[in-house]
């Protein structure tokens, strides 16, 4: 088994195989890469002054949604370092919602945020790059369901690509 190509369904919760689908690279450094490029180039066709932006009532605005995904990266990343780490303490879950009601993103600007996303990829990769195979190999208990290492990496780069299309079809 190569630990860099996508994981096994078993590796992870069910929920998350959609996000594995929207990654179109086979490998993991590749797909954190090309997603943080992809970020990037998409968010620069939104402009400061549609970032605000909300395609619905009650729904993110634009800010809100780089915001989450900057969050989940950081929560992802910690589990991962935990896991790795082999500790086997079982990690609660987040409330995205909760957390997105309180971020204050909007005053931010967009090019704050898309930087720090580019900071915080490029320490994600460097994280992941320093497990050792049987590291990529652990596994660990967050939000009630086991998950891989490496799944952990794959989740992050995918729950990005997610996030992308959903900007690029209801924001754009």
């Amino acid at each position: 088994m190569d630990l860099l190509q996508r994981p096994r369904p078993e590796e992870m919760p069910a929920y998350y195989l959609s996000y594995l689908a929207a990654v179109p690279v086979p490998e993991l450094f590749a797909a954190l890469e090309h997603g943080d490029t992809r970020f990037a180039d998409l968010l620069e066709r939104v402009g400061e002054e549609r970032a605000g932006h909300r395609y619905a009532p009650g729904k993110w605005s634009i800010r809100e949604v780089l915001q989450h995904v900057i969050d989940t990266e950081r929560i992802m990343a910690y589990r991962a370092l935990r896991f790795a780490r082999h500790d086997e303490t079982p990690l609660p879950g987040f409330d995205e919602n909760a957390y997105a009601a309180v971020c204050d993103a909007d005053r931010r600007t967009l090019a704050d945020l898309v930087g720090e996303a580019e900071r915080l990829r490029r320490s994600t990769i460097d994280l992941f790059t320093s497990f050792t195979p049987q590291m990529l190999r652990r596994q660990g208990i967050a939000s009630g369901h086991t998950v891989s290492v490496r799944a952990i990496g794959w989740i992050i780069a995918g729950h990005a690509a997610h996030h992308r299309s959903i900007i690029h079809q209801r924001y754009l």
